[in-house]
């Protein structure tokens, strides 16, 4: 078991990293109660699988539960599923002083967090993340919230968990497009900020996606600490966070552009984006010719998506997508800003794009789809 400690005053919060965590969920929850009663919420697929152990553990030591099973998939972070959770919640007679769980992956994890930070103005939450993309990046820094039809993440509040338990036994029970996907969240942060931690990933990455429970106790420890040292020193993103982006507003823009269906999981569109990024760092001579092959040839290795190409059916047109990038979170006025790199573990952010180079990128990119 390891322990990454977020330090942000009278917000901070441990992540418990190892396999098995959830049997020892009684104890690692028992100092955060005020009372012996939690509420869990969690999708079908996740509650199927892991509900009932956790329930459980906790009965035996006398915590009381009641959970809320919701659908699964991404359209279940919209403002309909909001209010139902905190409808549910209220009716549950859920406290401020009380502790809500979600137990789920980045959408039951953005969801039940934006609840939490809503309900009654504010109660605490555990995040216990079953997939790895949500392990590494979403359960950790407090980011919460839902989609608009306007785009991703555009409406939802900082709200830090109050305890993180990352079980990675649990990820064995992830379908292996799944597990796959959310190796684009460990990627990237070597690919921003820790170039010796992508070299580990070019040789253990494969470890990782075979089940090695050391190489992956390792990848989310080190994942967590980056992330968690970044929040640390920027929690509400005026500055450093933003780079945790590397990759996400072209992400963003692809998942609208198919709808939030499964053409795309997020972890798939991390990896195309952050290619993007990578190739338009190229052109632009900010990094060498050979870094965006080399990251391409790392996420070809893992068996992932990185082109456009590797998305099923139709796309829009460059101009559209570029609309759609242009709702991007961290637009200031009016100006698309991204993150790009220097080279491998370099990531900056800026707002000196030409708009001619992105319009051809990704023209580009459409017109290798139709070859």
């Amino acid at each position: 078991m390891r322990k990454v400690h977020v330090n942000l005053g009278a917000r901070s919060y441990d992540i418990v990293i190892g396999a098995a965590i959830i049997d020892d969920a009684a104890t690692l929850l028992r100092p955060l109660l005020n009372r012996m009663k939690v509420a869990i919420v969690t999708d079908e697929q996740v509650g199927a699988l892991h509900l009932d152990a956790l329930v459980g553990t906790l009965t035996d030591a006398g915590i009381d539960c009641v959970s809320l099973n919701l659908p699964v998939g991404e359209a279940t972070k919209s403002w309909a599923k909001l209010g139902d959770t905190v409808d549910w919640l209220l009716a549950q007679k859920i406290e401020r002083q009380d502790v809500v769980i979600a137990l789920g992956g980045g959408v039951i994890g953005d969801l039940v967090g934006f609840a939490a930070a809503i309900l009654r103005r504010g109660v605490r939450f555990v995040q216990i993340p079953t997939s790895l993309l949500a392990q590494v990046d979403s359960s950790v820094g407090g980011k919460t919230g839902v989609n608009s039809r306007h785009g991703k993440n555009l409406i939802g509040a900082f709200h830090q968990p109050s305890l993180v338990l990352a079980d990675i036994g649990i990820l064995d029970s992830l379908p292996q497009r799944d597990l796959i996907a959310g190796y684009g969240e460990v990627v990237k942060y070597g690919l921003l900020g820790n170039a010796d931690f992508f070299e580990w990933l070019e040789v253990n990455g494969p470890l990782i996606a075979a089940g090695d429970m050391v190489a992956r106790e390792e990848a989310v420890r080190i994942s967590c600490q980056m992330k968690a040292d970044i929040v640390m020193r920027d929690e509400t993103e005026q500055g450093d966070r933003a780079l945790l982006n590397l990759g996400h507003t072209f992400c963003h823009a692809l998942e609208n552009a198919t709808g939030y269906s499964q053409r795309l999981l997020h972890g798939e569109g991390v990896a195309i984006g952050t290619a993007l990024a990578f190739e338009l760092s190229s052109r632009l001579q900010l990094c060498s010719q050979e870094d965006p092959s080399r990251v391409r040839a790392h996420l070809r290795q893992m068996g992932m998506k990185c082109d456009l190409k590797d998305i099923p059916g139709d796309l829009p047109a460059a101009e559209a997508l570029l609309d759609l990038m242009l709702q991007d979170k961290k637009v200031l006025d009016g100006t698309l800003r991204l993150i790009l790199a220097k080279g491998i573990g370099h990531a900056f952010l800026t707002s000196d794009v030409p708009k001619s180079a992105l319009l051809g990128l990704l023209k580009d990119a459409l017109a290798d789809r139709a070859a």
